[in-house]
């Protein structure tokens, strides 16, 4: 008997959501392709998504290239240690993820096991694929990251990027100049990121393409108080903490405030941006009963990372299926890049007060440095200005080289500076969200049946703002002018913004039933009343509800109702 997901998979492929990527050469598993309905969507739920962020929280977007030369992911890391754990099944030879394997087997985390570990947990698991018992089989890395190379021949490898956060840490000497080298500032990016999943097998929600939605916010490690905390405050949240999972508790429900103040949630930076999600994915349509967030426990979490949590939405063939992560990353990524790059990453924060210091300033003899170290003496000059004099002579680092100087090279001058305040090198709060999985659970939690006249009705029940189409006109039939006065109001509809689908194919239960199943939220019908009366039937989707209202009141009510503005009730007033 199939379950939901095959009945929101059936639907989308039939009606233009989304179907597999290149379907008629056998399609590749970790691909697919977003019809008419789907894109639409899809762009809806990103523009939402700008409107938390950029258009509220005041995050400028930029966007960067999808391909990366090596270097920017040596420094990140991706290159040493993006990987996840693949074994080989030794009777039909297919891959697949260990840690899956033996969560399948009962598992707890499996993912923070060893190679070795993971051997042992998979011996008794049995093979998607063939059905056989994997038995002795080795575990071993598998490096996740598309390798290209940029130009001719192969002397400059590249990677797809992982990630979308990487163009915003390597962005930051100038987005912090476009932010008047002022803490707090971030930036947000949109775009296509890449795995070479091993085996996926999960549809939309793991993809080898996939969009992903994040925001760098640059915070001083000082204070990380929100300086807007007050609007979610109060807010409440289901939160499934450390504590209550390592007691195989049930999740608390806390106001982001009380979240703080209990020590549950590190800050009210990630307070304020898990409460920002929760707001985010209701607005789109999640089902708040469906969505809890779920911190990372102490042997998962990045060893980097002060907290992190996940957004995870419920969904009945996957669980809970993690949809949103919200990290403070400190200052790895900046200081990692800092080291690669040989850029500082840093802002100046000025202090309230400037004051008054005594410091000791090494000053080069270059009468005796030059001719000792000729080409490099400069350089070195350069280095030991920064440096600190000991007992015997300073050491510095020059093109990557540690030299010592012994101390009758230089003078130590000693002198009172005034200071007005210091570099810091920010830390990262990063909310990262994944657009597909997003995409996916509004379809899930949308889609619903019910008996209607003794016959099914198929809809899905997405937020108007979501919705691909958003208004249905209809004449009642296709003459008399009806036909035109129908084709008059789509135009007005469609100039004032809206997505507006004309229809005047079959009988008109039928293209209610058709508007339904793609989750237009308002139908328009055009009748001989019209021409005699000048109003129009209006139809709400979820109730089935029907008020007549005046054709000149059309091109403004729809709009208010779309964005919420006015419900369908009080129309009937």
């Amino acid at each position: 008997m199939s379950d939901i997901y095959d009945k929101v998979i059936e639907l989308a492929k039939r009606r233009g959501f989304v179907w597999p990527s290149a379907e008629v050469y056998g399609a590749v598993a970790g691909f697919i392709d977003y019809g008419p309905l789907g894109a639409m969507m899809k762009r809806r739920i990103e523009d939402i998504w700008r409107r938390f962020y950029v258009i509220r929280e005041g995050y400028y977007e930029i966007e960067c290239p999808t391909v990366g030369t090596e270097a920017i992911y040596i420094a990140s890391g991706h290159v040493k240690g993006f990987a996840d754990t693949m074994c080989q099944c030794p009777h039909c030879t297919e891959y697949f993820r260990a840690d899956h394997l033996a969560e399948g087997c009962g598992i707890v985390n499996a993912g923070t096991l060893s190679k070795e570990d993971l051997a042992v947990a998979i011996r008794t698991a049995t093979c998607p694929s063939c059905g056989e018992v994997f038995g002795e089989t080795e575990v071993f890395d598998f490096n996740l990251m598309f390798q290209t190379t940029i130009g001719p021949g192969s002397q400059r490898t590249g990677y797809l990027r992982p990630e979308t956060a990487q163009g915003i840490f390597t962005d930051f000497s100038r987005l912090s100049r476009f932010y008047r080298m002022k803490l707090p500032f971030g930036a947000v990016q949109i775009g296509k990121s890449y795995r070479n999943e091993i085996s996926p097998r999960q549809g939309m929600i793991r993809l080898r393409e996939f969009t992903q939605a994040e925001a760098e916010i640059f915070v001083n490690p000082e204070n990380k108080s929100h300086p807007g905390f007050s609007r979610y405050a109060d807010y409440v949240v289901e939160l499934w903490g450390i504590e209550q999972q390592q007691t195989d508790a049930d999740p608390v429900e806390r106001t982001m405030r009380a979240a703080v103040d209990e020590g549950i949630i590190a800050n009210e930076y990630i307070a304020y941006y898990l409460a920002l999600t929760h707001d985010l994915l209701v607005t789109i349509g999640i089902d708040s009963k469906r969505l809890r967030f779920r911190q990372h426990l102490p042997d998962e979490r990045a060893h980097y990372a002060i907290d992190c949590w996940d957004a995870e939405v419920r969904s009945e063939r996957f669980g809970w299926v993690e949809t949103v992560g919200i990290a403070d990353r400190t200052d790895y990524d900046l200081r990692a890049h800092a080291h690669e790059s040989g850029d500082s990453m840093t802002v100046f924060v000025p202090y309230p007060q400037s004051r008054t210091e005594r410091r000791k300033r090494i000053v080069a003899d270059m009468g005796v440095l030059g001719p000792k170290y000729r080409g490099k003496a400069k350089a070195i000059a350069d280095a030991l200005a920064a440096a600190a004099p000991g007992p015997e002579g300073a050491e510095v680092v020059v093109d990557g080289e540690a030299i010592f100087i012994p101390g009758d090279l230089y003078t130590v001058h000693e002198e009172e500076v005034e200071v007005r305040g210091e570099e810091v090198m920010p830390h990262v709060i990063e909310p990262s969200y994944g657009i597909d999985r997003m995409v996916y659970g509004v379809l899930e939690h949308a889609y619903d049946e019910e008996i209607v006249d003794g016959e099914e009705r198929r809809v899905l029940r997405l937020a108007p703002a979501v919705a691909p189409v958003q208004v249905a006109v209809f004449p009642l039939v296709n003459k008399d002018g009806l036909d035109a006065i129908a084709r008059t109001i789509t135009a007005d509809l469609q100039e004032a913004g809206i997505l507006t689908d004309y229809d005047d194919n079959g009988a008109i239960g039928r293209r209610y039933r058709r508007q339904d199943e793609i989750g237009t939220p308002y139908a328009v019908t055009v009748d001989y009343d019209t021409k005699e009366e000048g109003t129009v039937t209006l139809r709400d989707r979820d109730s089935m509800e029907q008020v007549r209202i005046p054709t000149a009141e059309i091109a403004r009510v729809l709009p208010s109702l779309i964005r919420g503005r006015i419900c369908f009730a009080d129309l009937d007033q």
